[in-house]
């Protein structure tokens, strides 16, 4: 427990650090270099020292006012708003640096530019970028609080059983109900998902942010979920900084399964295949009792001959999942970057990104998410409902 505070603290120091940073950078560049005459210079200065530490406060605060809670969507956005003036204003930097560097090889004579010009250019280059970023954001917000919208996906596996072709897996992911998604949301998904008349539903992790009293009654309608062979859950890294052992009792009296580093047998016989869910990578780590990512104990003694299918949350589990012969795995985590660059930083720790791929004889699906986290803003990456269609060769 000790070794999970120190962690917990060096994290919270490094968001901080990095919070202060960005904002720093951004009032340097939109603020102090645009030399905005008073009162207008001391406003913006004000305002963004009260956002760099409204995040931090609200999330201090919320569990003891909950009342607070209702800064979280000015405060996310706002959060998904500095993202983009930092790439956008690092990127026009890197052009100036390099823009300036030319000019100096190439015309070291050439005449200083005065403060007067400078701070036009500053202002210009300021406007320029804050439309950029107002647009963007516009287009973002719409794209993640608009419909989620169904990916079908049809995947060709070699063992799977040919009287079950067709068979439709329904995998909702990164759903992050808490500061802005709430019920509403959860129900507009249920229903979606029971309109597609799925064979079976794999949620793969990170439903959560909060706690199962905070959070319980958004969640309640996940048991109208209907599938013919079963609702199955696997842990999320989120769900261990929400207490993932009250959320696995509440998710099991809602009527869906989770899976625990464990298999279930889905059909009759030779008609059937093997469905197998670990914990999330992260669970080890947790400080939370018996949970970690355990592929010896969800996988062992598989019959060669049966084709399995994996619910894993993290997508870089496939690198160990392949050696035991999984057929497919299924997971989200990244979002699919979510804000477009970020999938450049995401590709840093996971191996794939987002869609269908190979890796050795394992295919691995990996969703975009069905929610989003933190700002309520994608990118790039629109957000989606995975409909998996599974066949034999033969059909394929």
């Amino acid at each position: 427990m000790g070794c999970l505070v120190v962690r917990f603290a060096v994290l919270i120091a490094i968001v901080v650090v990095v919070l202060v940073g960005l904002h720093a950078y951004v009032w340097v560049r939109l603020v102090r270099d645009t030399r905005l005459p008073q009162p207008w210079m001391s406003m913006a200065t004000a305002a963004l020292v009260a956002l760099a530490a409204g995040l931090p406060l609200m999330r201090l605060l919320a569990r003891r006012f909950p009342a607070v809670r209702a800064a979280g969507w000015p405060l996310y956005t706002w959060l998904g708003i500095l993202f983009l003036f930092f790439v956008l204003l690092l990127s026009a930097d890197i052009i100036r640096a390099l823009t300036w560097a030319w000019s100096r090889l190439h015309a070291s004579d050439r005449p200083a530019i005065n403060l007067q010009r400078r701070t036009l250019l500053a202002r210009a280059f300021a406007g320029a970028v804050t439309a950029s970023t107002a647009a963007l954001t516009a287009t973002a917000v719409r794209a993640a609080t608009g419909p989620v919208a169904v990916r079908r996906i049809p995947v060709t596996l070699a063992r799977w059983p040919r009287s079950l072709d067709g068979l439709t897996l329904v995998q909702l992911t990164d759903m992050h109900v808490g500061p802005t998604i709430g019920r509403a949301f959860v129900e507009s998904i249920v229903a979606r998902t029971n309109e597609l008349d799925p064979d079976v539903i794999a949620i793969t992790g990170d439903l959560v942010d909060g706690t199962v009293r905070e959070l319980g009654d958004a969640v309640a309608p996940l048991a109208r979920l209907r599938a013919r062979h079963g609702v199955y859950f696997v842990t999320g890294n989120h769900e261990y900084f929400s207490g993932a052992t009250p959320w696995i009792d509440e998710l099991t009296r809602l009527g869906i399964r989770c899976l625990r580093n464990e298999r279930v047998s889905i059909g009759h016989g030779a008609d059937s295949f093997e469905l197998a869910g670990v914990d999330d990578h992260s669970g080890a780590r947790s400080g939370q009792e018996g949970h970690g990512e355990d592929l010896d104990k969800a996988l062992a003694n598989l019959d060669p001959a049966r084709e399995v299918v994996l619910l894993a949350h993290q997508p870089r589990s496939v690198l160990a999942a392949a050696r035991f012969g999984v057929g497919l795995q299924i997971s989200g985590h990244t979002h699919g970057g979510q804000i477009w660059p970020f999938s450049y930083l995401v590709r840093l720790q996971q191996p794939f990104i987002a869609g269908l791929h190979r890796h050795r004889e394992t295919q691995i699906y990996v969703s975009r998410g069905t929610g989003y986290w933190g700002p309520p803003m994608r990118l790039g990456a629109p957000a989606e409902i995975a409909q998996i269609v599974l066949s034999s060769p033969a059909t394929g």
